[in-house]
Order: C-alpha cells, then sequence, then structure tokens
C-alpha cells in the first residue's frame, strides 16, 4: 500500500509539472486620463500590470442609437446579420473552437481496433501447415503527458479561439463604424446636391435678368459672360453629387449584404443631432476592451505556451499500450480458446539532436519576445488613436460653429450684394464674389458637419464599443 502510495504521488507530481512558464500578465504604461478629457490636467503615467485572464470582460455592443437615426440603426442591424466580412470571422471562430477539440484528443487514449482473415503456411520464419487465421483486436494507445506539452498546445489553441472571437468583434465595429461614417458621407453628398441644385436655381434667374438688361444695352457683355460662368459652375458640381450619391449608396448597400440599390434618408444631415455624449472611462479599461489589445495579448498568451511545448519536446515521451481480442483458426471458433491480450509501455527521448531542439525553444522564445512587443505597439497606437479622435471632436464642434457664422455672414451678404447691383451701386462682380463666397461657405458647412458625425463613429469604434 505504501508502495503504492508513493508511486500514485509520483505520478500526481509528475502530471501536474508543466514545462515552461504559466502567463504573468503584461506591464505596460499608461496615463491616468486621456489628454483631452481636461486639456488642463497634467496627465500621470503608470506602470500597470495587465492580466484579461483575471478581470471581467467590457465586451458588450450596442447599436448606434447615439446618433438618434433610426434608418441608421436599420442599416447597422442589417449589415452584422448579412456582410459577408462578418460571416467569414465567425468562420474563424468555428475553426479555432474545432482546432481545441483536436488538440485536447491527443491528451486523452487513443482506442481502435483491428480485424484480420488469412491463410497460409508461412508464419515468421517457419513454415507451417496450411491453415487459417483470424484475428480481431481492439487497441489502446496513451501518450502520458507527464511534461504538460499537451495541455501547453491546448493553451495555445484556447488563445487563438479568444483570438478569433475578438476578431469577429473587431470586424463588428469595423463594420459598425464604416456602415455610419458611408451613412453620414452619403447625408452630406444630398445635402451637397441640394445645396447646388438651389444655387443652379439662383444663377439661372439671374442669367436670366442679366440676359435681358444685357439686350436692353444697360449692362457690358461681360457681366453676362460672368452670369454663365457661374451657372456653368454650379451645373458643373450637380452630376458630381449625383454620381457619389449612387456609389455611397452601392457601398451601403454592399455592406448591409444586399444587391446595389437605392438608401431612403428621412433624417437630413443638417438634422442629425450633436448632443451626443462622450463615455467617461478611465485608460487602463481601453487595454480590457479594444479588440486588437485583446487579440495582441491572446498572441502572447499563445507564444508563451508553445515556449513551454518546445521545452517538453526536449523530455522523453511515455507511452501505454494495450491489445485486447481473440484469435483463432476458424471463424466461429474465434474465442475458443481464450481472449489474447497484451499490456507495454514505452519511453522514446531525443539523445543527439544537435541543437535542434533547443533552437526550437529559441525559436519560440523570440516568437514571444515578439508578442511582447507587438502588444506594446498595440496600445501605443490604441492610445493615439483615442487621443487623436477626442481632439478632432473638440477642434471640430469649433469648427463647425465658425463655419455656421461664416455661413449666415455669407448668405446675408450675398443678398445684400445683390440689393447694391440692383439699385447700381456695387459692380457685378462684387455680387458673384459674394454669390460664390454663399455657396463654398454652405458647402464646407456640410463637410464640416459629417466630419463630425463620422468622427463620433470612430471614437466608438476607437473606445471598443459598448457606449
Amino acid at each position: 500500500m505504501r508502495k503504492l502510495l508513493l508511486f500514485s504521488l509520483l505520478m500526481y507530481t509528475l502530471w501536474s509539472c508543466k514545462s515552461g512558464q504559466n502567463y504573468q500578465g503584461i506591464e505596460v504604461l499608461i496615463p491616468d486620463q486621456y489628454r483631452e478629457v481636461d486639456s488642463t490636467y497634467q496627465q500621470n503615467f503608470e506602470l500597470v500590470k495587465i492580466d484579461t485572464l483575471q478581470v471581467d470582460s467590457l465586451v458588450n455592443i450596442d447599436w448606434f442609437t447615439i446618433f438618434h437615426d433610426p434608418v441608421l440603426d436599420t442599416l447597422i442591424q442589417r449589415a452584422i446579420q448579412n456582410n459577408q466580412d462578418l460571416e467569414i470571422a465567425a468562420e474563424n471562430i468555428l475553426q479555432a473552437q474545432s482546432a481545441l477539440v483536436i488538440q485536447r484528443s491527443q491528451m486523452l487514449p487513443s482506442i481502435g481496433y483491428s480485424g484480420n482473415a488469412s491463410r497460409g503456411n508461412f508464419a515468421g520464419f517457419n513454415t507451417i501447415p496450411t491453415q487459417n487465421i483470424f484475428t480481431g483486436f481492439g487497441t489502446v494507445n496513451w501518450e502520458l503527458d507527464f511534461w504538460g506539452k499537451y495541455r501547453r498546445l491546448n493553451e495555445a489553441a484556447k488563445a487563438t479561439i479568444l483570438a478569433s472571437q475578438e476578431g469577429y468583434r473587431a470586424t463588428q465595429l469595423s463594420l459598425m463604424s464604416t456602415v455610419a461614417t458611408s451613412y453620414f458621407q452619403l447625408l452630406e453628398y444630398k445635402l451637397r446636391l441640394q445645396i447646388s441644385n438651389e444655387t443652379v436655381t439662383l444663377r439661372d434667374s439671374m442669367e436670366l435678368i442679366i440676359e435681358e438688361r444685357f439686350e436692353k444695352g444697360v449692362i457690358a457683355e461681360i457681366d453676362l459672360n460672368q452670369a454663365q460662368i457661374q451657372s456653368a459652375i454650379a451645373k458643373g458640381s450637380v452630376p458630381l453629387w449625383q454620381r457619389l450619391i449612387r456609389q455611397t449608396e452601392n457601398l451601403l448597400s454592399v455592406l448591409v449584404g444586399e444587391l446595389p440599390q437605392s438608401i431612403t434618408t428621412n433624417t437630413g444631415l443638417l438634422d442629425q443631432t450633436l448632443e451626443i455624449s462622450i463615455p467617461e472611462g478611465l485608460p487602463s479599461q481601453l487595454l480590457a476592451r479594444r479588440p486588437d489589445i485583446l487579440i495582441a495579448e491572446q498572441e502572447l498568451i499563445s507564444s508563451n505556451a508553445l515556449v513551454g511545448a518546445a521545452k517538453a519536446n526536449r523530455l522523453p515521451n511515455i507511452s501505454l499500450t494495450g491489445i485486447l481480442g481473440v484469435a483463432g483458426n476458424e471463424f466461429n471458433s474465434l474465442g475458443s480458446g481464450g481472449a489474447a491480450w497484451n499490456l507495454g509501455g514505452s519511453i522514446i527521448g531525443p539523445l543527439i539532436n544537435w541543437g535542434a531542439l533547443q533552437r526550437q525553444v529559441d525559436i519560440e522564445e523570440s516568437r514571444t519576445r515578439q508578442a511582447v512587443l507587438n502588444y506594446e505597439r498595440t496600445v501605443l497606437e490604441a492610445f493615439r488613436e483615442v487621443e487623436n479622435t477626442l481632439i478632432a471632436i473638440e477642434s471640430l464642434r469649433d469648427e463647425l460653429k465658425a463655419r455656421e457664422d461664416h455661413v449666415n455672414a455669407a448668405v446675408r451678404a450675398m443678398f445684400l450684394s445683390q440689393e447694391r447691383y440692383n439699385q447700381g451701386v456695387t459692380s457685378y462682380l462684387e455680387y458673384l464674389e459674394s454669390q460664390r463666397q454663399a455657396f463654398d461657405s454652405q458647402l464646407n458647412y456640410a463637410g464640416t458637419k459629417q466630419d463630425l458625425l463620422s468622427s463620433y463613429a470612430q471614437l466608438y469604434k476607437a473606445l471598443g464599443g459598448g457606449w
């Protein structure tokens, strides 16, 4: 009994050990607050240890209800249901899950069977009287994972699953952001088309007035030519916006997994609300939220596990085998002589391989160092993207206010200039210049508002979604 207990303790000890080190998390330097949250705040930096295996996940994804646009919400929902890129990412998850099942099977006994029927007089190196031989056996082969090689490979396979799941979520966030940005571009192009059509109508009516004055000899031909030029410029922009509208509708249709078709919009760009609340979150939450950071960490976990598997390859493999079956000279007499069985064990290990196995360990350790550097780079890029988006939103808000003031002043100046021209107080060139400024200011305002709305969509993606 004592020997049995000692043997069991020894087996448990060997089974519990695993080559290589367990993943211990990674330390990165992060700020305690984003720069653009409070421009007067002096940032402090701290070294934090990140191990998302030990924290609750913050991977919930919400719809784009922050924009309060039912059409946009519907487009995003259709995209998530039908987009082919998202379905491809989902298939990656299924493949990774199947790979884990395959990897886990390596830790369990392999059970099989064999059957044989033969007739002859030669067995081994001796001749015997001609006879029939029938056999049927069940086989068991089990490679004991003393050194944790297969358990390390399981860790790597699990990390691949988690990485593929985060890859799916990354595709989801990118899709949602792209749909929203394309939708706002569609609204911008429609607004630009509306402004261009209104400008064409205004300039055509003015051109008719100028033409009548020229025919009566009131004004010079140069004024008529200038009016014709401005009308042609406005008319030339109409097909441009029509083309971009069609192309953007085609893009949105493909994003939602459908053939190109018209996209009906109920809310214009000018009616889009800017009352959008930015979530207050700590920078440390970004590390447990952004899919690309989580993918980089899972790649690090996988690389760390593969180091242990490579180290285990330098140690001997211990296997148990067993055979149980029946044999006989006639099929109907199988088993009449009792069961045939065999139990055995084997140990196979490397002896001289000229450093090949050690070099494989070196390769995996180098890949792990690369994974650490990749994680650190991904974190830096994530903070850069968030900070850039935050400053973009802040500056675009100020820019939009300035654009609005410009539009109001330019439109007012255009009408005043027209009155002055009609009264003969100013030249027609001044009026044309005021027309041009009013037209350009309205187009610039549309572009700036689209940029601002799209920046919120980019922020949603940069922060990892879920708000």
